[in-house]
């Protein structure tokens, strides 16, 4: 039996599409009525990290488990491994991120998937690790402005992030669940290349078919954005990795997920050809 964690979340829901059919699987999430496209034969589970019985309910059974916990700072992998190591689970696929081979790195978030890590190698069952770079699906958080301004903002808009298409990332978790060789593996999970915000801005008008322009926030700009999503510690976190990628530690290539999965990874425009819809301009008769 496989169980996958946050099956609704950005990563879950592409891997519920592409597990195969013939396996025993497990979906756990807090809200499983909101899981999608998921296998007919696939069971489903209420998962909280913070009620250890849903947690051994949803882990009885299972052999391979994926986990992704987004509470940052948080006990909840701490909780999770607890109750898979008392559960028999044999091998754990954790979701991390690539930050946290950047020993400049120091935000709250790439320590507390360190910490977590950590706990996983410490855990004893089988592990592996999956670090990637940013989702090419945060681009959807400029959806708003695409279509009513026909404007893209963000920070630092020239610097280059070598960004990954979450599908990229399920298939490279699937494959890892489903074959043997892949345990006390490390694995940095990036896109085919860096590209800057201006670049991606660029490539989404050209795919719409009309311009859109760049406005570059300025850090007090962008921590006031943030704050309207994210709590303090955590705004704080990401205006340090946009810091850091500004001085170029997130343009590094890796070619893992062809070596995994036997094919590219897949390009920013592939992804954007496939999500146009989101960012298409509302159709205003006075810009026309």
């Amino acid at each position: 039996m496989i169980l996958v964690t946050g099956a609704t979340g950005t990563v879950g829901r592409e891997m519920v599409e592409r597990l195969p059919a013939d396996l025993r699987v497990r979906l756990m999430a807090r809200e499983p009525a909101k899981l999608t496209g998921a296998l007919p034969t696939a069971e489903k589970a209420v998962g909280d990290h913070e009620d250890p019985q849903s947690l051994a309910r949803a882990l009885r059974g299972v052999r391979t488990a994926f986990l992704v916990t987004t509470r940052v700072a948080g006990d909840d992998d701490a909780r999770f491994l607890r109750a898979a190591h008392m559960a028999g689970v044999q091998r754990v696929v954790k979701l991390s991120a690539a930050a946290v081979l950047d020993h400049r790195a120091d935000d709250l978030i790439t320590r507390w998937q360190r910490a977590n890590e950590e706990l996983l190698r410490d855990s004893g069952m089988e592990w592996t690790l999956l670090r990637p770079r940013a989702f090419m699906s945060n681009c959807l958080s400029w959806a708003t402005s695409t279509r009513s301004a026909r404007t893209v903002r963000a920070l630092y808009g020239t610097s280059g992030n070598a960004c990954v298409d979450p599908r990229d990332v399920a298939d490279v978790a699937v494959r890892v669940l489903t074959e043997e060789g892949h345990a006390g593996r490390a694995y940095t999970l990036t896109g085919p290349e860096a590209l800057t915000a201006v670049r991606q801005t660029e490539e989404l008008g050209r795919l719409l078919g009309v311009p859109l322009r760049f406005e570059e926030l300025s850090p007090d700009e962008a921590r006031a954005a943030l704050a309207r999503r994210y709590p303090a510690p955590v705004v704080e976190a990401l205006l340090q990795s946009a810091q850091r990628q500004r001085a170029g530690a997130k343009a590094g290539v890796d070619d893992t997920v062809a070596t995994v999965t036997g094919r590219p990874a897949g390009t920013f425009r592939a992804w954007a050809e496939d999500h146009l819809a989101a960012f298409a301009p509302v159709t205003d008769p006075a810009r026309s």
